[in-house]
């Protein structure tokens, strides 16, 4: 099968958007014109692509497959015309924002390879709701919110789940977790206090030992023996592999919370499309 370039970008927008409609907002194309040609790629293919549902469409394993075989390169292609020599509209740079914790463990190294290939990025750290204002006066094309924005004007679509973990440094057994310093992100403990009434039916009720508002200074200081704390999985990922962490707890059904990439509604401009799309695609993984 020898599908053209533009059919294989019209099933990767609609892909990552989930619906034939998200996939031709992505794309500047209208409906019937996605609509046919992802019907003409599955009859290319002799298979589905998507199950039809009443809202959007769920890829097949067939499609994840192939998003997996032509994201990679057709990402590349398009960062290619981020070259300022090729439009001016292209070559501008993308303004994103986020939690400082998942855009440089996560964010930042999916977009490497479109940064090697010529696009321009800019990145703010901050919370979501500073965050979400300057999305909607325009100083930000994208944002990474941990809670859904309310604002008029902006569109949230669902990234990736994130799952917290209890841990604790090598020297920490769950027998110790009633007399155990706790470390924390913020002074009322809100990521502590949802995991202890989430899974142990409890209200914590402890000061914290420690706060530092980077979860990347939190997973430090437990690392080294400080206390023990709840964190995102990915963030801890690899001390729990080399054993500098101990996870104290394993829940049947560990507490997650959603992550959003938020934009304005209407059109964008063609790098930020090109960093909406691979990040939606990207978050699957994460």
């Amino acid at each position: 099968m020898a599908a053209s370039l533009d059919v294989l970008r019209t099933f990767l927008a609609v892909y990552r958007a989930g619906s034939v409609t998200g996939g031709a907002e992505l794309l500047g194309l209208s409906q019937p014109a996605v609509t046919a040609q992802v019907k003409a790629l599955e009859a290319d293919l002799g298979r589905p692509l998507f199950d039809r549902l009443p809202r959007g469409m769920a890829p097949t394993a067939a499609a994840d497959e192939l998003a997996r075989r032509v994201a990679g390169p057709l990402d590349a292609l398009d960062a290619v015309a981020l070259d300022p020599a090729v439009t001016d509209d292209l070559a501008r740079a993308v303004h994103l924002g986020g939690p400082a914790e998942l855009v440089c463990a996560r964010v930042l190294p999916s977009l490497a390879p479109l940064v090697a290939a010529g696009l321009q990025l800019r990145v703010t750290l901050g919370l979501p709701d500073e965050l979400a204002g300057a999305l909607a006066v325009g100083s930000l094309d994208l944002m990474i919110a941990t809670v859904r924005p309310r604002r008029r004007g902006l569109r949230a679509e669902t990234l990736c789940d994130e799952e917290f973990v209890l841990v604790g440094g090598a020297g920490f057994t769950a027998g110790q977790l009633d007399q155990a310093p706790l470390v924390a992100y913020a002074e009322n403990l809100p990521i502590l206090r949802r995991y202890w009434r989430t899974v142990f039916g409890t209200r914590l009720t402890r000061p914290p030992a420690v706060v530092v508002p980077d979860l990347r200074g939190v997973l430090a200081a437990v690392a080294a023996g400080a206390g023990v704390s709840v964190l995102p999985r990915y963030l801890c990922a690899a001390e729990l592999a080399d054993g500098r962490l101990r996870l104290l707890a394993d829940p049947e059904l560990a507490p997650i919370n959603t992550l959003y990439l938020v934009s304005r509604e209407g059109s964008q401009h063609a790098a930020a499309r090109a960093v909406r799309g691979h990040l939606l695609l990207a978050g699957r993984g994460w």
